[in-house]
């Protein structure tokens, strides 16, 4: 049985190694979402991103949304979900998401339900910080 990742990190994410972590040979479908931070919202420049977690109520709403996403679709064989906290600067990896199976039916709409709910359901708070000023951004 293949092991299912979750990591909330301070340090900078490879997305390369998630698809190490996923890549085994009955699997022929890796699909990874990565979310970089942008420089602009609504017309503002943004020169930084702040995150901020409940690592562990973060780490079993994580774990939680490996069960959805494997039971919706039962041909995910495996999930990494990789979040960053702290400062992040334009550019930087904010998360990084992936999910296997033995083909690629499923992979695409799995990843997309993983990234919209951990933006729905999962404590991690952003803070964007722009030449406006700061402020909190809920996705919760």
């Amino acid at each position: 049985m293949m092991d299912d990742h979750i990591k909330i990190t301070e340090s900078p994410i490879d997305p390369d190694e998630i698809v190490s972590l996923l890549t085994h040979p009955e699997i022929g479908a890796v699909a990874t979402f990565v979310g970089v931070v942008r420089g602009e919202e609504n017309g503002e420049r943004i020169s930084h991103l702040e995150y901020e977690a409940y690592t562990e109520m973060a780490e079993e709403a994580l774990r939680g949304i490996i069960t959805e996403v494997k039971h919706r679709w039962p041909e995910i064989r495996q999930v990494a979900i990789v979040h960053r906290i702290g400062k992040l600067a334009v550019g930087e990896i904010a998360v990084v998401i992936g999910v296997c199976a033995a083909h690629r039916s499923g992979v695409f709409s799995a990843l997309g339900y993983a990234i919209d709910r951990l933006k729905q359901t999962v404590p991690i708070w952003k803070k964007e910080v722009g030449e406006r000023g700061a402020r909190w951004k809920s996705e919760m």
